[in-house]
């Protein structure tokens, strides 16, 4: 194909991408071109002659990369972020020669003993540890592996890449198959404008899933039996009552692969795998944060449930309190603290949280400045561009923000770096933030529950680790990180949605610009750790589903998904009936979608190490809020990526190792 876009720098500001021109005919053939490219690009790296140096070798590897790099960002933003059925087929096709094109480098021989060769005694830190992470990976991915046993490997590989991809957009698709469809009588307690948003053209009423198992709306549900109904239609996903959204044997089959690729490693399970290249080093520290946190939270949910069952006594359509009623009732108990979703949401403009919300702590705090860029497009019209700048002036890169949801769009909120700033390659970073709010009518206000905004604050702390990152090595770059620290900026961010000045800033009344009222900001900070007892316990459970799975060897695989579920939740000790686990394996796409396969856990590991700086923060004037603190913290840490080893980053900023009790306090338990 000729004048392929994709296979040309952009001719815009920062090779932010022309998506104007990109089309999904472009994508395959551009990605069969960069592959080629990086595979003739290692081999003349493998067979150079000369003995390796950094030059020849690591720096050789980088920029061989930095074409694949940048066409398949493009691309996978592509797939997310509008996943047509055509996007969707082409996404499955590349998997398999993305697995296979992995594999070449990490099972190359030649590249791996260039690279046990080199002394890098006498560089930089982030050479030094470049080279470590990279023998360590080379060593993870089978290189020790010869004949058979190698390309069995590849074999598996090049399965699960396409067993993931179907899984993931069977999940997708879930979402709408599990439409709740009922009347109007049904859905009391929704107001007008929520109420004629679900009405279809038939004249039903038409609820599509969220992506996990408690659905929002049911909060605000007069009728038992229509929250229930909605919980049962959420947890039923892709158990077959659709079957082309059905997920089951992909579970399995993908369970069973990861177990087979991990003996041949020489490991016992996949978790052992997956832990030996993130901080928590073995499953069994996963093991023991996990059901530790669990099991007080447990225990707060059974003194929460009390609560729920006086308020259930006291409600004329009330009839006990089954996991569909908790978030109905635990909206009540909120609202005796003043803080109700109806009250609040009138303030929560999502312009002005962006704006005035993470855009002015980012000020403060790092010194940016945020300028609008309508002149540069994104791949939707609704898309937002801004030029992020430093203290000085000079630009940092862009951040690009699409927020609304539309058909076929992956669930959820995610950061994406579609380029990659480094030194290395002459980049800034263009960074990419989605979320799948509702989109509002034409001249009216996106209104965002509380939820949301932590949200836009969580994504945007992924951004900032991404804009801040000042590395030389593209591998090294922003939230290239283990996936243990990675949450650590994310998480830490979401504190200033709570800071007096920051929330005085963006929390004003959509229509007459007013500010919220004292009582009511009051209440909402004083509710932070409220329900946490609830969130603690779904997020741990299904955690400990990912690690129950992935600590299976090959001959443990069971036969049905659902009993396979509560005995291993009945294993852990927190089957707790009344809280469902955050996802059920059927549409649990971080683990079986990959990204985070035995790795879900580390959004609490890296929330070990945020409730400690927090900790230190608080420690500083004015909550921390100071361009004093969160410079140290840009330099020390948001920066470096994975330049040195991350716990050298917190330490560096602390003063010492983290202490898991910050934890259980962050969480009020």
């Amino acid at each position: 194909m000729t004048n392929n876009p994709l296979l040309e720098k952009s001719p815009l500001p920062f090779q932010l991408p022309n998506w104007a021109a990109i089309k999904p005919e472009h994508i395959l053939p551009a990605v069969e071109q960069v592959l080629a490219n990086q595979r003739a690009a290692w081999d003349t790296i493998a067979t150079n002659p000369e003995a390796p140096t950094v030059a020849n070798t690591i720096d050789a590897i980088e920029k061989a990369g930095e074409e694949a790099d940048r066409v398949l960002s493009v691309a996978f933003t592509l797939f997310s972020s509008l996943g047509t059925d055509e996007l969707n087929d082409i996404e499955a096709e590349i998997g398999p020669k993305l697995s296979e094109h992995s594999n070449a480098y990490s099972l190359d021989k030649r590249i791996y003993e260039r690279l046990l060769a080199l002394d890098v005694s006498g560089e930089d830190d982030e050479t030094q540890y470049w080279l470590e992470k990279e023998l360590k990976a080379f060593r993870l991915g089978g290189i020790e592996l010869d004949g058979e046993s190698a390309n069995r490997l590849r074999a598996i590989d090049s399965e699960l890449s396409s067993l993931q991809i179907d899984y993931v957009n069977r999940a997708t698709r879930a979402m709408t198959d599990a439409t709740f469809v009922t009347d109007a009588t049904a859905l009391a307690g929704l107001d007008a404008d929520k109420l004629a948003s679900f009405k279809a053209e038939d004249g039903t009423y038409r609820i599509e899933m969220a992506n996990f198992s408690n659905q929002p709306i049911q909060a605000e549900l007069i009728t038992p039996a229509t929250r229930r109904n909605i919980l049962d239609t959420s947890l039923s996903r892709g158990f077959g009552n659709h079957p082309e959204s059905d997920t089951r044997q992909l579970v399995l089959k993908i369970a069973t692969l990861r177990a087979e690729r991990a003996e041949l490693l020489g490991y016992d399970n996949h978790s052992q795998v997956v832990a030996a290249r993130e901080m928590a080093g073995n499953s069994e520290a996963i093991i023991a944060l996990l059901t530790s946190v669990a099991h007080k939270a447990v225990d707060a949910v059974e003194r929460d449930a009390e609560k729920l069952r006086e308020l259930a006594a006291k409600d004329p359509h009330g009839a006990g309190v089954e996991a569909g009623d908790w978030s109905f009732y635990e909206e009540q108990l909120r609202a005796q603290l003043g803080v109700e979703e109806a009250k609040i949401m009138p303030y929560l403009e999502l312009t002005n949280v962006v704006e005035k919300g993470i855009f002015f702590a980012a000020h403060r705090l790092y010194g940016l400045s945020f300028e609008p860029r309508p002149d540069l497009a994104g791949y939707v019209p609704s898309m937002k561009t801004w030029e992020v700048k430093d203290v000085d002036g000079s630009t940092i890169g862009l951040f690009q923000a699409d927020f609304y949801r539309r058909p076929g769009k992956k669930g959820g909120a995610w950061m994406h770096s579609v380029v990659t700033g480094c030194e290395i390659d002459g980049t800034k970073p263009v960074i990419l933030n989605n979320c799948n709010f509702a989109e509002p009518a034409d001249g009216e206000s996106c209104l965002l529950t509380w939820d949301n905004v932590e949200t836009v604050f969580h994504e945007f702390g992924h951004a900032l680790h991404g804009l801040l990152s000042t590395t030389h090595y593209r591998e090294s770059a922003g939230t290239n990180v283990p996936r243990d620290f990675v949450e650590l900026p994310s998480q830490l961010n979401e504190m200033w949605a709570y800071h007096p000045e920051v929330l005085a800033s963006y929390a004003r009344h959509h229509v007459t610009g007013e500010p919220m009222p004292a009582e009511l900001a009051e209440a909402l900070a004083a509710s932070k750790t409220f329900g946490q007892a609830f969130a603690t316990t779904e997020f741990t459970k299904a955690a400990l589903l990912d690690q129950a799975w992935h600590r299976l060897g090959t001959g443990d695989i069971p036969a049905d998904v659902a009993e396979f579920e509560a005995a291993a939740l009945e294993e852990f000790g927190v089957a707790c009936p009344l809280v469902p686990p955050r996802y059920r394996s059927t549409y649990f796409t971080h683990t079986f979608g990959g990204g985070y396969d035995a790795g879900y856990y580390s959004y609490m590991w890296a929330e070990v190490l945020v409730a400690d700086i927090e900790q230190w923060f608080h420690e500083s004037a004015n909550g921390g809020f100071t361009r004093e603190a969160g410079m140290e913290l840009r330099n020390k840490l948001l920066s470096r990526g994975s330049s040195r080893p991350p716990m050298d980053s917190f330490v560096d900023v602390r003063g010492r190792g983290p202490r898991a009790e910050a934890l259980l306090e962050r969480r009020g338990l």
